[in-house]
């Protein structure tokens, strides 16, 4: 494959246009409109550009995901056409041509030549992954205005007459983010085919946040190979960046965090941290040695280090984490730390310090390429002074992230405030670790409500936004989905428009996949978030209480769809959410008799077992409890109970 650094005279036309107009902000800025938005300007059928902000794109556009900062619609489009010519400079990746390449052989560009010059009439598809490189050297000596690490402009549209689209990344990171965009001009979220043409289009974009990202630290059955493999890749197609590897289960991460792993489970590491690198996100391993360590033991010390070197030089791992949850802060684990330190919970935070400087210091400043260390702290949530956060904050290096769950353990809401208080507290940078959507601590329940509670704000106050998901794999990835796109574009988000962009991304097309999956999620929706159970089902059984045109009709065919949801969601959540779909089937069943109860065509007997059916199934929690699942609590079961009489 030939690669280039893009040639100034390419781009003086399309994409000297691209860099300093879109990149000097010309697009989007401009008088307001209604509530402060920029007013829209003339449409493509005028001949002319239209540019929005906040995420709402021209009406000829599909919503793309997470929501670019900024969009401006040209007239007319590029078809792709059955070969293109694919340029890239040396810092483009495999990665990101690969994500072009099969965009455009899914539009139908049966040949894709990597580094070859267009034919005549045919598309050519520039990728820079140094945004600087594609302006006149005039121009190279400062990056373009307002676009962060990870940011990127892309622009689609003709030059003298010639197809061309640019991908133009800030930097690597920003070149891959370009090459998810240009996938879903292609073939937009929800749609089952990929288009032929491409919309004559300007896009500039860049994230919120830094680090944006899954945690995997739920108690409970942990996600299975191919899980990680997957979310990794989901990952990456939404433009998160960050993965924390932290499973509550292996013991290599807790009770045996002093032993090096055997070949096996590194070989596992290895391949996870190899398709997180392909994948633009950054894998971080997180050591869990609270519950055993001796603070000031330098045989611990040692142990610790020799773990990460293990990482560091046999799997390839590059970020590392030593969270201290979840232990017994009035309590050491050995009593030389009691003649070091002393007692009292400002102790504890002056060992711990000592404990992460040691590895920060020994370990990671060595060596080039190391991400700063990162830790969660014992005391985690809240924005409360204490001797702990103080002693914390005052002996721990400055390069340090500590993470913050907010408020509360499972934060209801999550201000820039507080945030920015609790980053005073502590001292350092902060990463939230967001207790959603995780149910280690309500096992009975799936959580497929929005990602809902937080201020716009609170992205651009903290070094970053991690979620903790469910022990379901792919019942997270709506909510996953739409915290991507609330801290890539916090301003434009909008809770219940993600959540159901991230239900079609699930469907994967597939229409009444996707329509099982609204009311299955209805039925699965409340939380510490939001309380609000079943809306759309409370409002059509509402409707048929008070007796309104064809409010049974409405009801029955809803409930006939719920009843046909374990055989029509996608396979993967068939599997995960298995106790929770045969509950929602047999509720829905045990509703649609009594509907028929009421209209003389079935039994008492009948509702009663089908309701006593709904109740069985079950789950085991990570205590080893065994619990009944719940499915529309307050709804279906309230209906029922009702319409029994």
């Amino acid at each position: 494959m030939r690669r280039f650094r893009v040639p100034p005279q390419l781009l003086i036309g399309f994409v000297l246009g691209l860099v300093v107009v879109v990149c000097a902000r010309s697009c989007g800025d401009g008088p307001a409109g209604p509530g402060g938005a920029p007013a829209a300007a003339p449409s493509a059928a005028d001949g002319k550009a239209r540019t929005t902000r906040a995420g709402d794109p021209p009406a000829d556009l599909p919503l793309l995901w997470p929501a670019p900062r900024s969009v401006r619609r040209d007239a007319g489009s590029v078809r792709i056409g059955r070969s293109v010519a694919v340029r890239a400079d040396a810092g483009t990746d495999a990665a990101t041509l690969g994500t072009v390449t099969r965009a455009l052989r899914a539009a139908g560009a049966g040949e894709v030549r990597l580094g070859d010059a267009p034919h005549s009439g045919e598309l050519l598809v520039t990728v820079a992954s140094d945004a600087r490189s594609t302006a006149p050297r005039s121009l190279r000596a400062a990056p373009p205005a307002g676009l962060a690490a990870g940011g990127y402009v892309l622009a689609v549209g003709t030059d003298h007459g010639q197809p061309r689209a640019v991908l133009a990344g800030v930097d690597a990171d920003g070149a891959f983010h370009a090459a998810q965009t240009l996938a879903q001009l292609v073939r937009p979220v929800g749609s089952r085919t990929a288009r032929a043409s491409l919309p004559a289009v300007r896009i500039r974009d860049w994230p919120a946040t830094a680090d944006r990202g899954i945690v995997e630290g739920f108690y409970g059955t942990p996600w299975t190979r191919s899980e990680r493999l997957e979310q990794l890749d989901f990952a990456a197609r939404w433009k998160l960046d960050t993965y924390m590897y932290s499973p509550k289960d292996d013991p290599y991460l807790r009770s045996r965090w002093r032993d090096p792993y055997p070949t096996a489970r590194l070989t596992e590491l290895r391949a996870l941290a190899g398709r997180a690198a392909a994948d633009h996100v950054s894998f971080v391993y997180a050591v869990s040695p609270g519950p055993s360590v001796c603070y000031s033991s330098a045989t611990d010390t040692a142990a610790l280090v020799r773990k990460f070197r293990q990482l560091w030089d046999e799997a390839g791992v590059r970020a590392f984490a030593v969270p201290l949850d979840d232990i017994d802060i009035d309590r050491w684990n050995c009593a030389r730390d009691a003649a070091v330190y002393g007692s009292g919970r400002g102790a504890v935070g002056r060992a711990q310090a000592d404990l992460l400087n040691k590895v920060q210091h020994r370990f990671l400043d060595a060596r080039a390429g190391a991400a700063p260390l990162i830790t969660v702290p014992t005391e985690y949530d809240g924005a409360r002074a204490g001797a702990y956060k103080s002693a914390l904050a005052a002996r721990l290096d400055r390069d340090v992230r500590v993470m913050w769950t907010g408020p509360l353990v499972v934060s209801p809401t999550l201000r820039t405030d507080r945030a920015r208080e609790a980053a005073r507290l502590y001292g350092h940078p902060l990463l939230v670790w967001d207790n959603y959507p995780v149910n280690d601590y309500t096992a009975d329940h799936l959580l497929l409500g929005p990602y809902t509670g937080r201020q716009n704000t609170l992205p651009d106050a903290v070094a970053g936004v991690l979620a903790n998901p469910m022990n379901q794999a792919a019942a997270s990835d709506p909510a996953l989905f739409s915290m991507a796109a609330y801290a890539w574009n916090p301003t434009a988000y909008r809770p219940a428009t993600a959540l159901d962009a991230g239900l079609s991304v699930l469907a994967d097309g597939d229409g009444r996949a996707l329509t099982a999956l609204r009311a299955f999620a209805d039925v699965n929706r409340a939380s510490r978030l939001d309380g609000t159970q079943a809306p759309r089902l409370a409002a059509l059984t509402a409707a048929y209480w008070r007796g309104g045109a064809d409010a049974e009709r409405a009801l029955r065919e809803h409930l006939t769809v719920l009843a046909g949801a374990p055989d029509t969601v996608p396979a993967p959540l068939r599997a995960s959410a298995a106790p929770w779909l045969a509950s929602a089937r047999d509720w829905a069943r045990a509703a649609l008799a009594a509907l028929d109860l009421r209209d003389g065509r079935s039994t008492r007997a009948r509702v009663r077992s089908l309701r006593t059916s709904a109740r069985s199934h079950t789950v085991v929690d990570w205590q080893g409890r065994t619990r009944a699942v719940e499915v529309g609590t307050g709804v279906l079961d309230t209906f029922v109970t009702r319409a029994l009489g």
